[in-house]
């Protein structure tokens, strides 16, 4: 199966030498992190979470979307999903490898990681919150491997898989609510403690995960014979409409009883974010593009005529993908650490060294999409060996 993804053209190789080179330049900077610890990052005293967890926590999300094909497809049998729901899968599992590799790179000790499988505590979150993404990664594994191989044997998938199918289901929506525990549970930080935060978190996950699922797919349908057709393209816009509803009406519904009540404690976070406190406006501008960017998706999905169309359909999952990573992978996570429970406003930017271990993590997560994405089009005949 892999092998199809050792053939191709100079664009390909290109593509995997470009990767495979922004992979190595993060590597050497996270060797530069680790020989001086985590204070070559922004990370200080008071924020001790940054642009790492906020990427972890951004990406389960785009894992757990996975979801929205799988369960039409297998559980309501519809067909028109049956060439894109490989490809969500496999998106999930490379979203959840870059979750690992992100605490991986956010700890000042790795070799500490074993730890919590050698000496297991069941009350700890983080321990659940383990077993959860790494029960999820195999669960998918081996849904991908036995879906693939049995399309190049050109069998149905053997009958004993549509069972962890099913379970893969609820576990997809366990991997993003058990994340949202580890923020929620935190008495003393008031912006996450909100019984909210895990329906936010799978409403951006549902909007977020299928955007960029689309325009995966719109770049097969260009680089290669991959079409799908119109059908589950613009079923998935539609997922993303509402679901994207829905997260801007939680995030609404937050900042409502934030100013509405005045509790200071709840009320600073939100005017940290989007008006500055004392003096500190580092995430003013981000919001607001997020929050733009979230008014311009919603009103191009609303349109029948304009989420009909492929091209205005593209930019408005652009716009949706970046209203949510701008919202989760910057604002969320800083944010409930900003300010600290003694009222103070600590600054935080993650440096270079931090961004660029992120570009490398996140090209990993590229590898794996092309690597399989290439050998599971090769096996269907949509792509050139």
């Amino acid at each position: 199966m892999i092998e199809k993804a050792l053939r191709g053209n100079s664009k390909y190789w290109g593509w995997i030498g470009f990767l495979f080179i922004v992979i190595f330049v993060g590597l050497l900077f996270y060797l530069r992190q680790f020989g001086y610890g985590l204070g070559i990052t922004g990370l200080n005293r008071d924020v001790t979470w940054g642009l790492y967890i906020a990427q972890f926590t951004f990406l389960v999300g785009v894992a757990a979307s996975a979801v929205m094909v799988v369960l039409p497809y297998y559980l309501h049998n519809f067909k028109a999903f049956g060439k894109i729901t490989i490809l969500g899968e496999i998106l999930a599992i490379a979203s959840v490898v870059m979750c690992g590799t992100f605490i991986f790179v956010d700890m000042g000790q790795p070799l500490r990681i074993p730890n919590i499988f050698l000496f297991p505590s069941p009350n700890s979150l983080m321990f659940w919150d383990s077993i959860a993404l790494g029960g999820y990664l195999v669960l998918n594994v081996i849904i991908s491997i036995n879906v693939i191989a049995s399309e190049k044997k050109g069998t149905p998938p053997p009958g004993w898989i549509k069972p962890i199918i099913l379970l893969s289901i609820p576990w997809a929506i366990s991997i993003h609510t058990v994340t949202a525990f580890l923020y929620s549970g935190l008495a003393a930080r008031p912006f996450w403690m909100t019984a909210i935060l895990a329906p936010r978190f799978l409403a951006s996950a549902f909007s977020g995960g299928p955007a960029l699922l689309i325009l995966l797919v719109f770049l097969l349908k260009k680089f290669t014979r991959f079409d799908p057709g119109r059908e589950p393209i613009q079923k998935l816009g539609l997922i993303v409409t509402y679901a994207m509803s829905l997260n801007v009406f939680f995030v609404l519904m937050e900042i409502f009883t934030a100013f509405y009540s005045g509790i200071p404690e709840h009320l600073d976070h939100f005017k940290f974010l989007y008006v500055g406190l004392h003096g500190n406006t580092t995430l003013v501008p981000w919001m607001w593009v997020s929050s733009i960017l979230a008014v311009i998706s919603l009103t191009l999905l609303y349109i029948p005529k304009a989420r009909n169309n492929e091209a205005v359909l593209g930019f408005a999952c652009v716009t949706v993908f970046l209203s949510i990573w701008i919202e989760k992978g910057l604002g969320m996570v800083i944010t409930g650490f900003v300010p600290n429970p003694l009222g103070e406003v600590t600054r935080y930017w993650p440096t270079f060294t931090e961004t660029m271990i992120t570009i490398g993590v996140y090209a990993v997560g590229a590898l794996i999409v092309t690597i399989f994405y290439k050998a599971t089009l090769s096996i269907r005949g949509e792509v050139s060996v």
